[in-house]
């Protein structure tokens, strides 16, 4: 199976403006995905998918190919990540027909924190369970709550029967989706319009490796995550 990386990564970020280029343990933000995927010996090419010329000339200079330039309808604050990787996918099936037997791992900049190794043991865990889609995610407990109608609030466990955490079984657990690995295959991409579909396997990351940048403040973390570390 051959995989490519897709890098997404539009230029007109509004709650810190240009993140995608901030400068992060030395690196632009968008570089460490690039280098990261780079590194990866089961990723075949590495692209970068943007509106900004700034984006583009620095993708380009840490090795990633960016051999187009996104649409600005494709572009705004409500396009989806989807349209992008449709948009990909189109120029993809341009080169070849390399989308036969290809998956795409979209790695999503603004989740930098990732471990050495982390991409291949996600493409071995699609591999293994034989998925059509994977989507990274982070192990939280499953004593969850959330807000009723009335501003009461209202249990999604049952309470009179708290188990410890030590009893906890594997189906007992809950994962949130962390953002930072999504891996599809380009036949189901196309036909469901999404990164997710078919069978869809998961792979668990730390806590640590599932910052997502929102905030100067989760800038300021990432920093100190990614200081000591080249990839």
């Amino acid at each position: 199976m051959n995989y490519v990386a897709l890098i997404p990564a539009r230029s007109g970020s509004k709650g810190i403006p240009g993140k995608n280029i901030q400068v992060i343990a030395g690196k632009p933000l968008i570089a460490w995905s690039i280098v990261q995927a780079l590194a990866c010996a089961r990723i075949d090419r590495t692209y970068v998918s943007t509106d900004g010329a700034e984006i583009a000339q620095i993708a380009r200079e840490f090795g990633a190919e960016v051999p187009f330039m996104r649409p600005e309808e494709l572009s705004s604050d409500v396009a989806s990540t989807e349209s992008a990787m449709l948009h990909f996918l189109d120029w993809l099936e341009t080169q070849d027909g390399y989308t036969k037997g290809t998956s795409i791992v979209l790695l999503q900049p603004t989740s930098p924190v990732r471990v050495p190794g982390a991409l291949e043991s996600a493409i071995q865990e699609y591999e293994l369970k034989r998925a059509d889609s994977l989507v990274s995610v982070v192990e939280r407990h499953p004593f969850f709550w959330k807000e009723t109608a009335d501003g009461l609030a209202e249990a999604q466990y049952d309470y009179h029967q708290r188990p410890r955490r030590q009893d906890l079984k594997a189906t007992d657990k809950f994962y949130e989706e962390n953002g930072s690995i999504y891996i599809t295959r380009c036949s189901i991409l196309r036909q469901n319009q999404n990164r997710l579909g078919g069978s869809i396997a998961f792979f668990p990351m730390s806590l640590r490796e599932s910052v997502d940048i929102d905030s100067a403040s989760d800038l300021a973390l990432v920093e100190a995550l990614l200081s000591k570390r080249s990839v």
